[in-house]
């Protein structure tokens, strides 16, 4: 699976959160603005391109934006462990949700919903499970947009949001554990790219599954979602909630691959 965003993306994605122009984002990096917008634009490289400065203009590690432009890409696979399943829908940008059970009970919960619920739904119906809560990481069109047809099946299953707009007994707390059968759900705040940006982490998973971290747009394999208005406050979070995790821990974006806490504070230039 590609990577969500080339290294074009990355730089954009700081300098627009920072609020830097493009003359002075290609003045640093020694390019004429035709090049660079070349750059963001497609993630073309120019030789002559001094990373070091631009990185240092934009807080990106410019060793790591060289790893990604030179082609690196997570060494994860989620089929080999048991009782969860990426399941991608796409309607002119692929998105993620994620669906994971127990495997004595077959309670399961749901993170975030894509596009379409058919692929849920068979999933369902082929294990024999039991739906019995809905994880939403953030409100954004494409991850919530089979919300309403997934509450029609199972009008008895439990929300959590971390929305503002969510009834009182739906809303994310720190203190709460949700159990789904004997797997532990956890959730922390991770906004800055939705204001109701929110991580859930799955604990107690069957051995030898590690700690899994889904963590909608808030981080990708080698980049961030984008945070126009809240860059800092989503960097800040990224890094406090969901780097501070154990190295071992499975990341399951929103978007592209998944990755881990270790590759993610080698690699991402933001971190």
């Amino acid at each position: 699976m590609e990577l969500e965003d080339h290294v074009g993306d990355i730089i954009a994605k700081a300098r627009k959160g920072l609020g830097i122009n493009t003359n002075q984002a290609a003045n640093a990096a020694e390019l004429n603005l035709t090049n660079y917008s070349r750059l963001e634009e497609d993630g073309d490289l120019e030789p002559e391109t001094n990373l070091s400065n631009l990185g240092k203009l934009l807080g990106l590690k410019s060793n790591k934006l060289s790893l990604i432009a030179s082609g690196w890409r997570p060494d994860v696979d989620l089929l080999i462990y048991e009782n969860i399943q990426q399941i991608s829908t796409n309607e002119g940008m692929e998105v993620h949700c994620y669906l994971v059970w127990d495997e004595e009970s077959l309670d399961a919960a749901l993170f975030d919903t894509g596009w379409h619920p058919e692929p849920i739904l068979e999933i369902v119906t082929k294990y024999n499970l039991h739906l019995k809560h809905l994880f939403i990481t953030h409100t954004h069109h494409d991850h919530i947009a089979a919300l309403t047809p997934i509450r029609k099946k199972f009008p008895n299953i439990e929300l959590h949001s971390s929305s503002p707009n969510a009834p009182e007994r739906q809303r994310n707390s720190a203190q709460k554990i949700i159990k789904v059968g004997n797997l532990n759900i956890s959730s922390r705040e991770t906004p800055g790219h939705a204001d109701d940006g929110a991580t859930y982490i799955i604990d107690n998973l069957k051995c030898p599954t590690p700690k899994m971290a889904i963590v909608g747009d808030a981080i990708f394999a080698g980049s961030m979602g984008g945070a126009h208005n809240h860059y800092e406050l989503a960097r800040e979070k990224v890094q406090s909630e969901i780097l501070s995790l154990p190295k071992e821990t499975i990341l399951c974006p929103g978007h592209g691959p998944i990755t881990t806490v270790g590759e993610q504070q080698l690699v991402n230039p933001f971190f």
